[in-house]
């Protein structure tokens, strides 16, 4: 979809495909002074009773005579007084998905109806744009088109803008929005990729591509390599499947290491996972294709940080392997030894991500992290406690934590706390290795997550995915599938540590 802001200076002569215009709800009219054919027209539909400006309410009408664009879609945006950034992206993305339904190719958005005065005319088109472009995001790599949609979707959105200064800044926030968009599209791809396809061999090639595209460098090591760096808990998961592990290090800013500070982001990457000899029941294991999104996240984080050419040494670390049954699985019972000397019993072989984790947390040491920030699809307890609106925070160092916390609200990708006591690791004790795997039922995130703690000596945060990574439903801008959730949220975190400092 290409973007682009323009100067307008009457809305009322405006030809076009399609004017969409933001209303607050119970809004009597519009705020556009100098359009009284559009002032009139609102009028008429908010007497009809068929709009009121609810958050993500939207109505398409055609004036006809009245006005020269061929139509004008109406998109609430709820009470102004719980308005904001997560606002605009969902009205934005309603307003682009039932457009681009429709068939319509062009579409022109009055910024100006959309302002609030706690947004900037950059974080208006920002915003509006990762909604329009995520909303419209399909995966259809594998699937015939369909006959009844329409052959196109929405190929151009025009912001209007009432002066030339604010069309600058729009242009601005909109570019930023548009590179962010994108690495959340490389990743929902690499998250809607099935599993036969999309094999911890293939997840290292789209990495080696991807940051050959973007000036990353990459290494990826197999599994003669990590044999000798001693990454026994890695290679105790993977050992049962043929196909063969990968570990991705991929660094923005690698040149420049001794000059900046570094941060290392940990992406979960179990390219499907069955449970191994622990099986999961069958009704629906077809998602557990899924369960690589916190590697999905971490890559499409350093795209965007590359893009974005943010002034940090970003390292990313991706552990990558399938968990499958077979004779050569690891087994209940069995010790693996990390990278770090450290032991793990096996309780459950449906524990992985915290095993594979494990080795990549004890390996990112080496980098002298300022911070270190994972993310994983590590636990149903995370699902049961959050649902599927925000995801699990837990970490060693309260100033990291909140400063994640910070992003996930300006970027609608929340998270919420949970607490990480030394009580927690006595239910991970082993009566035959430095600790096991699984803490039993209670507080199950929170023992994953003190199981990892135990490979750390700098400032940690661990994001528990499990609820956010994919969703069984639509939403205003994430269709079904892989939603590539801790992109934004990262790429936020990024830009602010690098813009704030220590």
């Amino acid at each position: 979809m290409e973007i682009t802001c323009k100067y307008v200076a009457d809305l009322d002569e405006e030809s076009c495909e399609a004017l969409v215009l933001g209303v607050f709800e119970g809004a009597k009219e519009l705020g556009l002074n100098d359009s009284p054919a559009l002032n009139k027209h609102y009028a008429e539909i908010r007497a009809s009773g068929d709009f009121r400006g609810k958050a993500n309410e939207c109505v398409v009408t055609y004036p006809g005579a009245e006005l020269p664009a061929r139509r004008v879609l109406f998109v609430g945006l709820g009470k102004k007084e719980k308005y904001g950034l997560e606002q605009v992206r969902q009205a934005a993305g309603t307003a682009a998905k039932t457009l681009a339904r429709k068939g319509v190719g062009r579409a022109e958005v009055a910024l100006a109806t959309f302002a609030h005065e706690s947004l900037s005319p950059a974080e208006l088109a920002q915003a509006a744009t990762e909604g329009a472009l995520l909303a419209t995001y399909r995966y259809t790599q594998f699937k015939e088109p369909d006959p009844e949609e329409p052959a196109t979707g929405l190929e151009q959105l025009d912001y209007l803008v009432e002066t030339e200064t604010t069309r600058s800044e729009a242009e601005a926030g909109a570019t930023l929005g548009r590179k962010i968009a994108e690495a959340v599209t490389f990743t929902r791809d690499l998250q809607n990729h099935p599993g036969n396809w999309l094999t911890p061999v293939r997840l290292a090639e789209l990495a080696e591509e991807m940051a050959g595209a973007c000036g990353l460098a990459c290494e990826v090591l197999d599994r003669e390599e990590m044999e000798k760096l001693g990454m026994g808990a890695l290679l105790g998961v993977a050992r049962g499947s043929e196909q063969p592990p990968r570990f991705i290090i991929m660094q923005h800013n690698a040149n420049r290491k001794d000059e900046l500070e570094t941060v290392v982001l940990v992406g979960k990457g179990i390219t499907f996972d069955s449970g191994g000899i622990s099986l999961k029941p069958g009704d629906k294991m077809d998602e557990m294709k899924f369960d690589m999104s916190g590697a999905a996240a971490v890559l499409g984080a350093l795209k965007a940080a590359a893009e974005l050419e943010v002034p940090l040494h970003v390292v990313g670390l991706v552990p990558t392997c399938e968990n499958l049954p077979s004779g050569s699985s690891m087994k209940p019972g069995d010790i693996l030894r990390a990278c770090n000397g450290k032991t793990i019993e096996i309780i459950n072989t449906d524990a992985e991500g915290r095993l594979i984790l494990a080795d990549a947390l004890a390996y990112a040491q080496r980098f002298k992290p300022r911070a270190v920030v994972d993310l994983a699809t590590l636990t149903g307890a995370c699902v049961v406690a959050l649902g599927h609106y925000a995801s699990g925070l837990m970490g060693n160092d309260p100033d990291l934590l909140e400063r994640i916390k910070r992003a996930g609200e300006r970027t609608g990708e929340r998270v919420w706390p949970l607490p990480l006591w030394e009580e927690y690791h006595e239910d991970i004790k082993s009566d035959y290795a430095d600790m096991k795997n699984l803490g039993g039922r209670p507080g199950g995130a929170i023992t994953a997550a003190a199981l990892l703690e135990k490979f750390t000596d700098y400032p940690w945060a661990h994001l528990d995915i499990a609820g956010t990574a994919w969703t069984d439903k639509e939403r205003p801008y994430t269709p079904k599938g892989g939603t590539g959730v801790g992109v934004r949220l990262l790429t936020a975190f990024l830009r602010d540590w690098a813009q704030a400092g220590t």
